[in-house]
């Protein structure tokens, strides 16, 4: 080899372009590790979002005697749009209040809002399901009884608002094609249940049919049998120490023991109603009827004999006015009693003169909105105590709440709720990993021409 050649080719070589294969090799582990990492907090963070707002798991089992006494909100709004279900995490826990209503022309949400904080639920229903009528709040405010979502399995759908799982009290009678629940005892583990059963197989006509049955679903006993249009009227009103029960059927109310047998009955005066669930007094020795009289729109609590129906003492409670009809509550600890009174929208009468109209003055097509009153005796005049916007057609509460007496000064939420934010953010995590996809390549590369500069850049100064 001549020198010009060895010379000839020493320039080309350094002529030629040096490529950084180690410092490549390098950058491309980093950027395997970092993608690595990427994705694994991606998949943390979709793990925990779908833990969050699916129950999983098994809970702590908390018995129902646990529950929190609460407060009673002065006031409650609609629930936020994207507000978290009863069911998501984290658990609501106990509640003060369960109501019903709907947002312009949206289905029926039950709202639910916790025992002692402003923090609401939602529970969606397909059908019209008024809170206190066909969806009911427990004693201690842990469970919610309603009727079931699978029309192939009629019975009573129990949730627990603690640990979120919900319970199927299956119905056991034959032919059954609905069932609903129509009041808790005040043990808070049994439910009076009205199944509607087709009487023969042509399924021409129904009888429904009153039963006490157990959460777990082994106890179960039939109360009363009556025809279709002898429906039984909401709800079902137990004693405070749960041996006896009240329920109206057409205009008769029939008492009856916890073992099913019929201790009484009695004809309703016209314009008079069971009062409501709360309607035994707190002794257990009284029941209240709701009435008005023909010549007035003033709605009256009376006490009359459970065996006989004839009135016993007058109640020194204030009259409603300007309701459709009033509904008792329970009993607070000075003696008042907490009603619910039906505000008439501005079309419909404030007094519905036909008897037996009763559905129809609690009817969503009938009411504008709800308060709820305290009577206190010998007040002239009844005490708000819950104001509701005119959307919340139907309200139930805690009898713990109740009994506690306690009013504690509310602040609604607004704005958007928890599953808003948690599918805002998944759907920009979701796009954000799309995009960084598609755009891998066209990354990397860059990263490495800046990495390159940065090099030749720190060659140069050398």
């Amino acid at each position: 080899m001549t020198s010009r050649l060895r010379e000839a080719l020493r320039d080309t070589a350094e002529d030629a372009p040096v490529y950084p294969v180690y410092e490549r090799a390098l950058a491309t582990a980093r950027r395997t590790r970092r993608r690595n990492r990427g994705a694994a907090v991606v998949i943390l963070v979709l793990a925990a979002l779908a833990v969050t707002v699916a129950p999983v798991g098994p809970a702590p089992s908390v018995d129902p005697a646990d529950g929190v006494a609460g407060a009673l909100p002065d006031r409650i709004g609609l629930p936020p749009i994207g507000a978290l279900h009863v069911t998501d995490r984290p658990r609501l826990g106990p509640a003060s209040v369960l109501f019903s209503g709907h947002r312009s022309d949206e289905e029926e949400t039950i709202g639910v809002v916790g025992a002692d904080s402003d923090r609401y639920r939602i529970l969606r229903m397909g059908a019209d399901s008024p809170a206190g009528e066909t969806v009911l709040l427990s004693p201690d405010g842990r469970y919610i009884a309603r009727s079931a979502d699978d029309p192939e399995r009629p019975g009573v759908d129990v949730i627990d608002l603690v640990t979120g799982r919900t319970r199927h009290v299956e119905s056991t009678s034959e032919h059954v094609t609905f069932a609903y629940p129509a009041g808790w005892a005040p043990d808070g583990r049994h439910i009076a249940v009205v199944d509607l059963v087709f009487v023969d197989a042509q399924r021409s006509s129904l009888r429904s049919v009153l039963s006490i049955v157990s959460v777990d679903g082994r106890e179960r006993t039939r109360v009363r049998e009556a025809a279709q249009q002898q429906i039984f009227a909401h709800p079902v009103a137990f004693t405070p120490a749960g041996d006896r029960l009240a329920y109206q059927v057409g205009n008769t109310v029939w008492v009856a023991a916890r073992d099913g047998t019929r201790l009484s009955s009695f004809a309703l005066p016209y314009e008079s109603t069971l009062a409501g669930k709360g309607a035994w007094t707190p002794d257990g020795r009284w029941l209240i009827l709701a009435t008005r009289r023909v010549d007035s729109s003033e709605w009256h609590l009376r006490r009359v004999d459970p065996l006989t129906g004839r009135d016993a003492v007058a109640l020194d409670l204030p009259a409603v006015s300007d309701v459709t009809t009033i509904r008792l509550l329970g009993w607070g600890p000075d003696g008042s009693a907490l009603v619910v009174g039906f505000t008439p929208n501005p079309l419909s009468p404030t007094r519905f003169d036909q008897p037996l109209e009763i559905d129809q003055r609690t009817s969503s097509g009938s009411v504008r909105g709800v308060r709820v009153l305290a009577l206190t005796p010998g007040a002239a005049e009844p005490r708000t105590v819950l104001t509701a916007p005119d959307q919340i057609l139907a309200i139930d509460v805690a009898d713990g709440v109740i009994e506690s007496g306690r009013v504690r000064e509310a602040s609604p939420p607004g704005g958007v709720g928890g599953r808003f934010w948690w599918w805002t953010g998944l759907i920009i995590l979701v796009w954000g990993g799309i995009a960084a996809y598609r755009g891998r390549v066209g990354l990397a590369l860059w990263f490495d021409d800046r990495r390159v500069r940065r090099a030749r850049a720190a060659a140069s100064r050398k």
